[in-house]
């Protein structure tokens, strides 16, 4: 006999679980309720046996009286529903006293070892699937991840954002300094590139009268791998006309405030053993102000690159000023920046789609803001001047790796944007920070990982 094609009129394992609180031990309720989960335990004691399903919202014990209901054969790891009656043991533990059972999958490997589940970490990053089968924690993580992005939304949406989805295989690459991934229209008869950021395409909406517009969406960068990167992450992007750099650090301090509330409940948190709170104002300091604290602002190529070498930095990767400088703020300031803190006013070299400060033509309305020593995200009062933008990028094609040009965007800069503040969070690395996970393969269901030969 085939098993069912569905199981209808399910409720969710908390949901009975809590539906038992009021029971008395031995005691049961003469509803009935349906459920249908994963076996994980089964124990026997005469004609019970007591089987533990698990579904998304959590464990629960299935009473069954082979008297009642016949022979139960179930496996571990098979996949029930059930109709019964919540119920509290004489061991006080919640559970549903069966009268139906029906296998609706059944399991066809050996699970892993239940008590410790899944340990080994290349496995459980390979085999997602097993990772969550087995471990409770792993599901509660990405159902963490899920409410983060949600908060998010809602935050966004209420402020009278618009979501929007921009292109990932475009004609040419932009937005940041990476590398990209590159790939071939058989149709176009051209090469196209995995986006590496949203933002091109995002300010042209901003140009095209939509005002406030955000993103959430994958970006890929063809780069190294490290506890905070993959080549394929989670961005969010917004643009706001009419607002500056000021404005959206406002804003990016009080949305992760507000997130953190609704999904964790408090503002406090632990990050690779520091103590962290994201409840606003947040500090503020000026780029070379935290380097000059440290003796190592200068704009001598030669000096920089000299003092560095004395405290044992290995420069030789650093082909000019702009990496050199970008090398000693990362190994020297980022990590000292435990309190969630704002780096603002960047040199013109480092931002290339960022308007110049009132104050110093050679800064810029940029700022990156940290906790727990962690970049999360990026911030300018954009260029929305047509030549301005173009010269910055022929100034970047002098530079080692500089941005690439995009004569299209310039075009559409040419029609008038409005003065606009964008910014770019990095919601892996959010998720990181929330849940206390020490690397970003253990908040991706699937991270990018070698090919296994075994």
């Amino acid at each position: 006999m085939a098993a069912p094609k569905r199981f209808p009129d399910r409720d969710a394992v908390a949901d009975v679980r809590a539906a038992t609180d009021a029971i008395d031990v031995g005691g049961e309720l003469a509803e009935t309720r349906r459920l249908a989960g994963r076996v994980m335990a089964r124990r026997e004691m005469g004609k019970l046996v007591f089987l533990d399903l698990v579904d998304r919202s959590g464990r629960i014990q299935l009473m069954c009286d082979t008297g009642h209901i016949g022979d139960v054969e179930i496996h571990l790891g098979d996949i029930v529903g059930v109709a019964g009656r919540p119920a509290k043991s004489r061991r006080g533990e919640p559970s549903l006293a069966v009268d139906e059972l029906t296998v609706l999958a059944r399991n066809g490997s050996p699970l892993p070892d239940t008590f410790h589940g899944v340990t080994d970490q290349e496995t459980r990053y390979r085999k997602r699937y097993l990772d969550l089968l087995m471990n409770a924690e792993a599901r509660e993580l990405f159902l963490l991840r899920a409410r983060v992005t949600t908060a998010i939304r809602r935050y966004l949406d209420e402020e009278g954002f618009v979501e929007v989805e921009s292109p990932v295989l475009q004609p040419r690459y932009g937005g940041a300094f990476a590398h990209p991934f590159v790939t071939h229209s058989s149709e176009l008869e051209t090469d196209l590139y995995l986006r590496i950021a949203t933002e091109l395409y995002l300010k042209r909406l901003i140009v095209g009268g939509l005002e406030r517009v955000y993103e959430i969406g994958k970006d890929f960068r063809n780069e190294s791998v490290s506890y905070k990167h993959q080549p394929e992450f989670t961005m969010l992007e917004w643009y706001e006309a009419y607002a500056d750099y000021a404005d959206t650090m406002v804003r990016i301090e009080q949305m992760l405030e507000r997130v953190a509330l609704e999904v964790l409940g408090t503002t406090k948190i632990e990050f690779r053993g520091h103590a962290v709170d994201l409840k606003t104002p947040w500090n503020r300091v000026r780029f070379n102000a935290a380097l000059e604290a440290l003796g190592l602002w200068t704009r001598d190529e030669r000096e920089l690159r000299a003092t560095l070498t004395e405290r044992g930095v290995d420069t030789n990767a650093d082909k000019d000023w702009t990496q050199l400088v970008d090398h000693a703020f990362s190994h020297f300031v980022e990590p000292s920046l435990i309190e969630p803190t704002m780096v603002h006013d960047y040199p013109v070299e480092l931002s290339p789609f960022a308007r110049t400060t009132d104050h110093d033509a050679s800064l810029t309305e940029r700022f990156e803001y940290f906790a727990a020593g962690m970049e999360l995200g990026n911030a300018y009062t954009e260029i929305n001047d047509a030549a301005e933008q173009q010269l910055r990028f022929d100034e970047q094609s002098e530079h080692v790796e500089g941005v690439r040009g995009d004569p299209d965007y310039v075009e559409a800069l040419s029609y008038g944007m409005p003065p606009t503040g964008g910014l770019g969070l990095g919601i892996d690395r959010l998720v990181m920070l929330l849940s206390g996970r020490e690397t970003i393969r253990e908040v991706i269901l699937f991270p990018a990982l070698r090919l296994d030969d075994r």
